[in-house]
């Protein structure tokens, strides 16, 4: 992996996060590309040789990390990741689309209340309650469409098509193609 040739330690809006690593071919292009990209982990974002990131929000927590493979194509979507979000070869994803591995607040009432007084400018130093993350990962091949979310803990299997709109809340085997929210199996095309 290098950097992008023609933005050696740049990014087209400013300059590109050291942890950040680009294959041979690729790039990313967007104003808000960086604006939520927090994370301290080494490797943060990795693009595969001949991978294109067009306005892809990059939104990673401190431990986050993202792994994109070759030769896919990111166009106009979110990638949520305090964990782990892994993204196979081949892979396109739609505008609109998000990919989240944590819920990003507390599910229990109360705790969102904490939660939210630990975010405001009152918080005096409160620490954030705990927050479920669980990787997300891709497999080559996949084609998710425009307006999916897919959520936390979701593997998504090899040659994969993931109708536009869908709601994906629970693994899918590879070859199936989903439709709808929440997400169902409309045809299997098991191989092998």
């Amino acid at each position: 992996m290098k950097r992008l040739t023609g933005l050696p330690k740049e990014w087209s809006k400013g300059e590109l996060p050291l942890n950040v690593q680009l294959g041979e071919g690729s790039r990313i292009r967007g104003a808000q590309a960086f604006k939520r990209f927090f994370s301290q982990t080494p490797h943060a974002l990795t693009l595969g040789d001949y991978s294109s990131a067009v306005d892809v929000d990059f939104a990673i927590g401190p431990n986050g990390r993202i792994g994109i493979g070759k030769y896919c194509y990111l166009n106009d979507c979110v990638l949520l990741s305090e964990q782990e979000i892994r993204i196979g070869n081949y892979v396109m994803i739609g505008w609109g689309t998000t990919v989240s591995d944590t819920d990003f607040h507390p599910l229990e009432p109360a705790e969102r209340i904490r939660d939210a007084i630990a975010l405001s400018p009152i918080s005096q130093g409160r620490i954030r309650p705990k927050i479920e993350t669980r990787p997300v990962i891709v497999g080559d091949d996949v084609f998710i469409g425009p307006a999916c979310v897919v959520l936390k803990g979701v593997t998504i299997g090899e040659g994969a098509f993931i109708e536009p709109g869908s709601v994906v809340t629970r693994s899918v085997l590879a070859y199936a193609r989903v439709r709808g929210n929440p997400g169902v199996v409309i045809q299997d095309d098991a191989k092998g």
